[in-house]
């Protein structure tokens, strides 16, 4: 402490200012103390009245870890904490990579709808593809973020009072901030803003007012102030006027509005300070010029008394005589005469023709279920419009000077009216699985980002700081980024349905095939492994448990991170024998949940760390091209692949000419 400090600093004032290793002072008690090496072993010769400061600074010293907050157990040396920060298990990294996926574009000829339908079908017999399953899961993850009510608001239920008040105070976090859905992150700024403006709208409609008495009593206050404020003030022109009246038998009433005397006219001249300068303002100017200079000098008359604080509404100078001013419009574009002149003509051809027919659909022969859209379709696509186009589906825009566009479209679903936080994953529980976007994966740019597009999709996997670059080398740029017509090679007539795929290449280390694991929501290698190796005896009885705990460990020290995690979960011995690698191999993180708090607000808390291994397999350094017959050995039995055979001649514009020319 600084008053230990200051203590030893009068007792040993040699000792204070002492840097040398061979000091040589007299030990002295109230000069100087004996020298004294590091009881550590770091080299250090200090005073002794100097070894509780050294031990800030020894590098021998045993502290914790640097991510000791983070969850990391370890204590070691000062000199050693920049080195272990490499192997620390709570220096973590979230993998930050995104990526677009749009809605399939049903008016584009060349799509692979067929293609993509044939394979929701064969999922089950034949597997799913790469690029397949990866769509599926960012699918089902789009579902559960879109909402419903912002496209929809007219279709919402009108939820009672108490309902809007607990969503309200969920919402709002500690301190008055309120938190963003995860599934209003992913919407444009337009259509938040649209969201909310649609929400309050509802709101508004179907609940009555409600008074926020915090803020009424707020505005209560202030109010209170501004008039007792006006009373002071007419308080003291009352006195004021009473000096200046002379005798005392004339009172003033203080209740009447006006309790000023009149000024002294017989003064003159035009100074906001000067008695009776209003009087001959009014004479002297029109009442626009008169208004136009209590404006300007309203502050100084009513300083030096010439106007009251105040004032009736009848006789408020202000508002009580001010003219209309015309507004006056400038028009930027000026409309030429030839538009004038067309648009006068489409206006004569259209009240010429204009009929009032009565409508009926009946003879389109369309049936009850054709009454009702597509949920995730329309949805899909509204998302898609304020994605790309920044508004609405048939939102009223102004095309040029001249022209506004309105539209309306309506909506009618089975499943409506929807509930206020019903998403399209709520929707789509009992329907049939369809895959609704594209297998194509775009990059993100500048316009589309997971802040302003829905269509955003995060990897959000989190990984040890030294496993990182593996994962970014091989699962995002050797394999998402080249998935199509590269690491897995379709066949050529696949827009005509056809579902043919083979994967060109595996580790050149191994002979592994690449799969993806939906639940996981990762990319992982399946070892091609012989059938006599697989582990199990001819009874299904597991030979591999059999075995010694200290043969476990070191056979499990061989795998990589995923199938440690995947191998903690076979039993409750495997899980011993991985939980003794999770010191060197594992990684802790901080998981964090939402609660309520006494005032009725949200925060959130950290749980106990987790520790748990990473998604991350062996690291491929490079791939090799896997021995298989080429594309177009499958177009020989590709059933899709029709020959057309052409047996009637058919004359060549060239040579019918020739022979015409002929004699």
């Amino acid at each position: 402490s600084h008053r230990s400090r200051g203590s030893r600093v009068r007792q040993h004032l040699h000792c204070d200012s002492c840097y040398s290793r061979r000091c040589r002072a007299r030990v002295e008690p109230s000069a100087s103390c004996a020298l004294l090496p590091c009881r550590l072993l770091c080299g250090a010769v200090f005073h002794l009245c100097k070894e509780e400061e050294h031990l800030l600074l020894c590098p021998n010293v045993r502290v914790p870890c640097l991510n000791a907050q983070y969850g990391c157990p370890v204590q070691l040396p000062r000199s050693s904490r920049a080195a272990h920060l490499q192997v620390c298990p709570a220096s973590v990294v979230c993998c930050s990579m995104e990526w677009l996926r749009w809605p399939v574009d049903d008016t584009n000829p060349n799509n692979f709808n067929a293609m993509q339908d044939n394979m929701m079908k064969e999922r089950e017999t034949h597997g799913e593809a790469l690029d397949v399953a990866m769509a599926l899961v960012d699918q089902s993850d789009l579902y559960a973020r879109l909402k419903m009510k912002p496209l929809y608001p007219e279709l919402m239920e009108q939820e009672e009072e108490e309902d809007i008040k607990e969503e309200s105070r969920e919402e709002v976090a500690v301190g008055g901030v309120q938190d963003q859905n995860p599934s209003e992150a992913a919407l444009p700024i337009s259509s938040m803003s649209e969201s909310h403006a649609a929400e309050e709208t509802a709101q508004s409609v179907a609940q009555p007012p409600v008074i926020n008495m915090e803020k009424y009593n707020l505005f209560e206050m202030m109010f209170s102030m501004e008039r007792g404020a006006c009373a002071v003030a007419q308080e003291n022109l009352a006195d004021k006027g009473r000096s200046q009246k002379g005798p005392a038998g004339q009172r003033q009433d203080k209740s009447s509005p006006r309790s000023c005397p009149p000024p002294d006219t017989s003064k003159t001249g035009l100074a906001p300070w000067q008695e009776g300068v209003l009087e001959r303002l009014g004479q002297e100017l029109t009442p626009q010029e008169y208004n136009m200079y209590v404006v300007h000098h309203g502050r100084m008359l009513l300083a030096f008394g010439q106007i009251e604080a105040c004032t009736s509404r009848e006789k408020d100078f202000v508002y009580g005589s001010l003219e209309p001013i015309p507004v006056q419009t400038l028009h930027s574009f000026k409309v030429t005469s030839s538009s004038l002149a067309n648009s006068h003509r489409i206006k004569t051809v259209f009240e010429n023709s204009k009929m009032s027919p009565s409508v009926d659909t009946s003879d389109l022969g369309a049936g009850e279920d054709d009454w009702f859209g597509d949920e995730a379709e329309e949805t899909l696509l509204g998302y898609a419009e304020m994605a790309v186009m920044g508004h609405k589906i048939s939102e009223t825009k102004g095309a040029d000077g001249l022209y506004v566009d309105f539209g309306t479209q309506t909506h009618s679903f089975r499943t409506a009216p929807f509930k206020r936080r019903t998403t399209l994953a709520d929707v789509m529980v009992d329907r049939p699985l369809k895959l609704l976007l594209q297998l194509q994966a775009e990059t993100v740019n500048s316009r589309n980002n997971r802040a302003s597009c829905a269509f955003t999709f995060l990897c959000g996997h989190t990984f040890h700081r030294r496993e990182f670059a593996t994962h970014f080398r091989n699962v995002h740029s050797d394999i998402q980024m080249c998935l199509s017509e590269w690491f897995e090679q379709q066949c050529p007539l696949a827009y005509l349905g056809c579902t043919y795929r083979q994967r060109r290449f595996h580790p050149s280390t191994q002979k592994a095939t690449v799969t993806y694991n939906q639940q996981l929501r990762c990319f992982n290698l399946r070892p091609d492994v012989l059938p006599s190796l697989d582990g199990k005896a001819g009874d299904g009885e597991d030979r591999l448990s059999s075995l010694p705990y200290e043969v476990l460990c070191h056979m499990a020290s061989f795998l990589d991170s995923q199938s440690l995690s995947q191998l903690a979960l076979v039993s409750r011995l495997m899980r011993q024998v991985c939980s003794s690698l999770l010191q060197d191999r594992g990684m802790v993180t901080l998981r964090w949940e939402r609660t309520s708090s006494s005032h009725g607000g949200a925060k959130w808390k950290s749980k106990p760390e987790v520790w748990e291994f990473s998604h991350l397999f062996s690291a491929v350094d490079s791939w090799n091209m896997a021995d298989i017959p080429p594309i177009s050995a499958h177009l020989k039995v590709c059933p899709y692949y029709q020959k057309t055979e052409q047996k009637e001649r058919v004359a060549l514009p060239f040579l019918t000419e020739k022979q015409q020319k002929s004699p």
